[in-house]
């Protein structure tokens, strides 16, 4: 009778032994309760013991979690409409205050988080316009959100480590007006700089047209020097060879003049043959 008994109460100990021994990971924070009530949450990676049937043990994620919300409509300064699609990174900072504020539930606690970062993104986008939130000033404000949400968040044991924003969308219908606006926008610009181009090409061609115009008359002015100067060479030399021998400088002109009369087969010339246009040309013109 006295090995059946010892056998079980071997068991009874070894049952009591694992009821009565917990570990907590490096992933994970340890809450120990007594009679509901809270006694120790320090606890460190480890193994720990605990009263069997007197205490109990919650686990909470020590690491970071991520909160993906659904796109929500918001307003910008310049009562446009936009959706935001954003994402929050978040982890359980204070295990005792997140236990006490929302009953250690998970769901609660995304809940009131949501609304935290939804209305502090929400404020951002309404104090500045589409331009600004889709701008490099996006870093500025998200960082301001996560700022102003870690300080709301504190009373839930919740420290959010980052805020941002996936994507901002115009609605359709706005989308559509914008990408009008823009695009008239656009051939404006585009339209200015038509005017502009063609304003520029006229000038170039005006100031091309009046630099050859006095390119023309410098050389128009140079070539009637030259031809004067060449003029008085030739009259110089005309004068000088009549000098040296007057009858001979007879016969080249009218040799050149004879040249110039008959130069084409036909044209005719009604002349007498007696006149001094034929001197040089025969005996008595013949």
């Amino acid at each position: 009778m006295k090995k059946p008994i010892l056998a079980i109460l071997i068991i009874l100990l070894g049952v009591l032994g694992a009821a009565g021994i917990f570990t907590v990971t490096e992933t994970e924070y340890a809450i120990r309760f007594q009679l509901g009530r809270i006694v120790k949450v320090d606890y460190q990676p480890g193994l720990h013991i605990k009263w069997p049937f007197v205490n109990n043990i919650r686990k909470f994620d020590k690491r970071i979690l991520t909160l993906d919300t659904s796109p929500e409509l918001m307003l910008t300064s310049e009562q446009k409409y936009v959706n935001v699609d954003s994402f929050v990174k978040w982890r359980i900072k204070n295990v005792a205050r997140f236990y006490t504020s929302t009953q250690g539930n998970e769901a609660i606690a995304l809940n009131r988080l949501h609304g935290i970062v939804s209305d502090r993104i929400r404020n951002q986008i309404a104090a500045r316009t589409l331009a600004e939130v889709v701008s490099e000033q996006r870093v500025t404000t998200m960082r301001a959100v996560a700022e102003a949400a870690n300080v709301a968040a504190e009373e839930f044991g919740i420290e959010v480590v980052d805020v941002r924003i996936k994507s901002i969308e115009l609605p359709d219908d706005v989308r559509e007006s914008v990408f009008r606006r823009m695009a008239a926008d656009r051939q404006k610009a585009a339209n200015l700089y038509r005017f502009e181009g063609r304003e520029a090409a006229e000038r170039i061609r005006s100031d091309a047209d009046r630099q050859a115009q006095v390119i023309l008359a410098e050389a128009q002015r140079d070539g009637q020097k030259v031809r004067g100067e060449g003029d008085a060479i030739a009259t110089a030399t005309y004068a000088d060879a009549y000098g040296q021998d007057e009858e001979f400088y007879q016969f080249y002109r009218s040799l050149e003049a004879y040249r110039a009369a008959f130069a084409s087969q036909r044209d005719t010339l009604v002349i007498d043959p007696g006149s001094e246009f034929f001197d040089y040309f025969g005996q008595d013109g013949r």
